[in-house]
């Protein structure tokens, strides 16, 4: 066991904090924490729309106001899961900005208006089964939602980054007469910069279409990362990797999910808002994806990370000496934070609670994949679980 201490502290702690600390990945962590609410309500309306009750379908579909509500959810859903692409390019530049001290609403502007630049402007629309008929200045919905999350994250860290190193050099800096109000005074400041910005990915994206025969930015990135990701993520292997590399940085004393968020958030979510995407759109259950959403959230973080709640119970039942930890733990535990727990029995570099802490998350991720897989327990269908974040 001391060999062991000895080589995570020398080999694993100290990247995993560096990790847990770089700016750009804290910017896409933020960005997906910051599109909660909104993924929580879209989340509800499709699951509304779509729950496997008889009475609750034959109302939406039958009654007058059930269609109506149908409706609503419809367009909640529209204005939430099918742009998440478009409001997580947003968040992304704007909190990299604001970590390099810069202006982050000027930083959110170049990079949305790069994205949807990045993005066709000719759709296809059929109508009552009538012939499709493409027509300019449309945006499919394919190119602002799940399906472009990754072309989102990739736009907001690449223009901010461009945009903020074009602004510190002073030869494309504009400098204002005294008496210019601050707020016109910084604007003009990075006019050259943010004209530039857009202009090289403009140029940037037309050369790419060149390249490839017409496609677009978010069509090569979803071919060759987006769906091999989706594929290699969905998997129980993944999903015991990732319970594994969470509960293992916990155990050193680093918390694992926000380290991991960056990572895991931006799969699972994406995963999650297909599975919403698909049933909307009439999918059967066995084409949807079992590692989505919030999986651990809801099947393996049972009172927080490492399954606290089992172990809080063990010494309700079992525990003579520990028993302040259920003053300590249980009512934190209720909302699915386990730091308490884990700081104070304590669990962090102590082999006796640190290997059940680790392997019984493992243990419920494996039943829970396999419920959900052989169709025990119904696939998840949100893209974010409205409850406290595990910790």
């Amino acid at each position: 066991m001391e060999k062991f201490m000895a080589f995570m502290d020398k080999y694993i702690t100290p990247y995993a904090a560096k990790m847990g600390a770089q700016r750009h990945l804290v910017a896409v962590r933020d960005a997906f924490v910051a599109m909660i609410p909104l993924t929580i309500i879209g989340s509800l309306a499709t699951l509304i729309n779509n729950a496997p009750i008889k009475a609750l379908s034959n109302f939406l579909a039958d009654n007058t106001f059930g269609q109506q509500i149908k409706s609503l959810n419809g367009d909640i859903w529209f204005g939430t899961l099918a742009i998440m692409a478009l409001l997580l390019v947003i968040g992304v530049a704007y909190n990299l900005a604001k970590s390099y001290e810069e202006n982050g609403l000027q930083s959110a502007m170049i990079a949305t208006s790069i994205f949807i630049l990045l993005i066709p402007q000719v759709a296809k629309i059929a109508i009552d089964g009538q012939p499709a008929v493409e027509g300019w200045g449309f945006i499919g919905v394919a190119y602002l939602g799940t399906g472009a999350l990754f072309t989102a994250i990739i736009i907001g860290i690449l223009s901010t980054e461009v945009f903020i190193r074009l602004g510190k050099l002073k030869q494309l800096v504009v400098k204002m007469p005294e008496g210019v109000p601050p707020a016109v005074s910084r604007s003009f400041a990075k006019l050259i910069p943010g004209m530039l910005t857009v202009v090289i990915f403009a140029v940037a994206g037309l050369l790419i279409r060149l390249a490839v025969d017409g496609q677009f930015l978010t069509d090569l990135i979803n071919k060759y990362l987006g769906i091999p990701l989706s594929n290699i993520t969905d998997t129980l292997p993944s999903a015991i990797l990732i319970a594994f590399f969470i509960h293992g940085l916990w155990f050193v004393g680093l918390h694992g999910a926000n380290i991991a968020l960056p990572f895991t958030g931006t799969m699972l979510t994406n995963l999650g808002a297909q599975n919403a995407e698909m049933i909307q759109n009439g999918a059967p259950l066995d084409q949807l994806h079992v590692l989505a959403g919030p999986f651990f959230d809801a099947f393996v973080f049972m009172g927080g990370s490492g399954v606290i709640i089992g172990l809080l119970i063990a010494i309700a039942i079992a525990g003579k000496r520990r028993r302040d930890m259920l003053a300590l733990g249980l009512a934190p535990s209720i909302f699915n934070i386990s730091e308490p727990v884990i700081f104070g029995l304590p669990i962090v570099l102590n082999p006796i609670f640190g290997i059940p802490f680790v392997i019984a998350p493992i243990v419920t991720t494996i039943i829970s994949y396999l419920s959900i897989s052989f169709g025990l327990v119904h696939p998840i269908i949100m893209a974010t679980l409205s409850q406290t974040q595990n910790s």
